[in-house]
């Protein structure tokens, strides 16, 4: 209800109201008039036309979000089932029951694999790195697998000789087997080596075969085969000393390069005789990187992993305490020496506990002083003295159980061409067959009543020459000593000082 008569005092203050039209100032107040906006047609029509628009992008947004969220849900349940699958193959996967390569490494889905079991799975290595064969390719070099061209049968599956190209190249086809605990991971990892690496004593990797499950390497072919065949149960020729001490600088100039030349060290974890391969010039070559590992980086002394290997050449330190290093290999590498010397298995269950391990009985024949006990008799008569010392003292020290105390693979190569030079320097110089042990003579005494004392020391990095009478060099350098008849350098050294001059 509205008043008839306003206050006429406001705030203390008295306010002469305007008369109205009859003069009278007691009048009551008029009333005001509506206020009434001039709005603008157009204007309007504007605004309401804006909230429509302002309406629909918060709906579409709103809409989209949905959208998204359901999208990446399914993504999320797509890569969760693919990762399910992946950890547990089931037998209907591929007629042997493998997974493809392809699922190990890249997106392709376990169903899209059940699809086309049949047809070529796209690898998940990049494939410049080396030659994709097909699958007929395959059965065209090795003649349908004929067995006539089988060369050997390994933890991996049958190796058969082939050619490629016309018959042009000669090569070695090796096929994996579907029951090998070795399996797509030791493929691919052989793969990823080899097509990065490249050295005169490491086996080539030309190419590979995936398709049907399958999983085929292709490498050149070695001649001669492997080290193991020219050793010991074999209907073949026994190798001369010699040539022993080369296929040992051969494999050891390998390994070292695994350590040393290349961008990251490489650890094989699994040298062997059956893993050094000789090709028509005798060449030793490292061979079968299924098991190798990238080794520490600056920050780390060792990689911690599961232990694998090839009983006989384990290095016990890391079966103990599963720390991989480089001295693993060192270790392995020792055996092969003593293989090489004594001409006999790595581990030979048939014998007498104590000489069942080669690495055991050789060093406890070393300590006492009776090496030539297990030595090949083939090669009585034919090691000079001072050479089979420093070899004996090399090999020991790779089997040493602590790895500290192992040489690195660039001391070994070291002390091996040393031997080879006394070798070639005791058959040069007419005289040395004072110092060729024979069955007469034991291995472990010193010829013409030297002493002890006058034993070539154990090149580790560190030693002194000086102090032994002895003056060492690599290259182009001096190499004499006082009581080694005049001992000169050949060409056999290598400068290993500076793996980039290998």
């Amino acid at each position: 209800m509205k008043p008839n008569y306003y206050d006429a005092i406001l705030n203390g203050v008295e306010i002469f109201k305007i008369s109205d039209a009859k003069g009278n100032l007691a009048g009551t107040n008029p009333i005001p008039p509506p206020v009434q906006d001039d709005i603008d047609p157009a204007k309007a029509r504007s605004h309401h036309a804006t909230s429509k628009n302002h309406t629909g992008i918060i709906a579409g947004g709103v809409a989209g979000g949905i959208v998204v969220a359901l999208v990446i849900g399914l993504f999320a349940f797509i890569v969760s089932r693919r990762r399910s699958q992946g950890k547990e193959p089931s037998s209907s996967e591929g007629p042997s029951g493998w997974l493809p390569l392809s699922l190990y490494g890249n997106s392709h889905s376990a169903a899209s694999a059940k699809t086309n079991t049949t047809g070529s799975y796209v690898s998940s290595l990049p494939s410049n790195l080396c030659r994709h064969f097909s699958f007929a390719e395959i059965k065209a070099a090795t003649n349908n697998f004929d067995e006539a061209l089988l060369l050997g049968v390994g933890g991996f599956g049958k190796v058969y000789k082939g050619e490629i190209d016309g018959g042009s190249t000669k090569v070695a086809i090796k096929r994996g087997n579907p029951l090998s605990e070795q399996g797509v991971h030791e493929f691919q990892t052989e793969i990823e080596m080899l097509s990065k690496l490249r050295h005169r004593h490491l086996v080539s990797l030309i190419g590979y075969c995936e398709e049907n499950t399958e999983m085929i390497l292709v490498y050149d072919y070695m001649a001669h085969g492997t080290l193991r065949e020219h050793l010991y149960k074999t209907q073949k020729p026994p190798l001369p000393w010699k040539q022993r001490l080369e296929i040992c600088i051969g494999a050891a100039r390998g390994l070292h390069y695994l350590h040393t030349g290349a961008k990251h060290t490489i650890i094989h974890r699994d040298v062997k005789t059956t893993n050094i391969l000789l090709d028509e010039k005798w060449v030793a070559k490292v061979s079968d990187f299924g098991l190798s590992k990238t080794g520490p980086t600056l920050d780390n002394t060792h990689v911690s992993t599961v232990v694998k290997g090839s009983f006989g050449y384990l290095d016990p330190e890391y079966f103990r305490r599963q720390q991989l290093t480089d001295k693993s290999d060192v270790y392995s590498f020792g055996v092969v020496l003593f293989e090489i010397l004594c001409a006999r298995p790595a581990l030979n269950p048939t014998l007498a506990k104590e000489q069942v391990s080669l690495a055991e009985w050789a060093a406890h024949c070393y300590r006492k002083g009776n090496l030539d006990q297990i030595v090949d008799p083939y090669l009585k008569g034919k090691i000079a003295f001072e050479c089979f010392k420093k070899f004996a003292e090399t090999a020991m020290k790779c089997v040493a159980d602590q790895g500290i105390e192992r040489p690195s693979m660039g001391d070994v190569l070291w002390n091996l061409e040393f031997a080879l030079q006394l070798q070639e320097s005791a058959e040069e110089s007419g005289k040395g067959f004072a110092g060729i042990l024979n069955e007469e003579e034991p291995l472990c005494a010193n010829p013409k009543g030297k002493k002890d004392s006058d034993a070539l020391p154990m090149y580790d990095g560190n030693t002194d020459s000086r102090s032994s009478g002895m003056s060492m060099s690599i290259g182009g350098r001096s190499l004499a000593s006082e009581d080694s008849d005049g001992l000169t350098p050949s060409a056999v050294f290598s400068q290993i000082m500076n793996p980039k001059g290998r």
